[in-house]
């Protein structure tokens, strides 16, 4: 029983440091972002909004048109502005259609008139802060980006649970670690009954 209790500590000390060293930078960020959320107000002025005008090409939101070529205006407005972030909403009304790119700590969306051709476009940036926010929560970051939050999720999971774990094959420090795990704990739940 004793040998079996050695590998199950040195298993769980093994995860544990090398869990800890592969998901770092992934617990950094994470934790710096944490902060950063609390704090909005210091995003202040950090966001650029320009509003342009402009016309596309008649025949290719007309009414009278068999279609609405959808590919040539967002072409047209990813090379006229410089747009990189990834189409989020196309959407064709009777007299109008309605635009929208959307990327971490950026949105340019627009209106454009389908008889005139006409269009109105805001662009919206955002600073470093704002764009790190925003990959923190996973918005508008892509499919990619949202399984790289649970993978991350997941591996501070672990960290979490093997760290915990080790304190049970630490017979001096048992009581005493498991006495503070139970203090943070109880403190959490009294912050959110009481001030929350």
């Amino acid at each position: 029983m004793e040998h079996y209790k050695r590998e199950i500590a040195t298993w769980t000390r093994w995860v544990h440091i090398y869990l800890s060293l592969f998901s770092f930078t992934a617990l950094l960020f994470f934790a710096v972002t944490g902060i950063t959320l609390n704090h909005p107000s210091w995003m202040d002025g950090q966001q650029k909004v320009d509003q342009v005008k402009g016309n596309v090409a008649v025949n290719w939101v007309h009414p009278d048109s068999s279609r609405v070529k959808e590919l040539m205006v967002v072409e047209y407005l990813r090379n006229r502005y410089h747009i990189n972030a990834p189409l989020s909403d196309f959407l064709v009304q009777e007299t109008e259609c309605s635009i929208s790119f959307k990327g971490p700590g950026y949105a340019a969306e627009g209106i454009i008139d389908r008889v005139t051709g006409g269009f109105e476009l805001t662009i919206a940036r955002s600073g470093l802060i704002a764009i790190l926010n925003d990959l923190h929560k996973g918005r508008d970051s892509g499919t990619t980006w949202a399984r790289f939050i649970d993978i991350s999720a997941i591996l501070m999971s672990l960290v979490s649970l093997t760290g915990f774990l080790m304190i049970f094959f630490l017979k001096k420090k048992r009581f005493s670690g498991l006495l503070i795990t139970a203090i943070g704990a109880i403190l959490m739940v009294i912050i959110y009954f009481v001030f929350v």
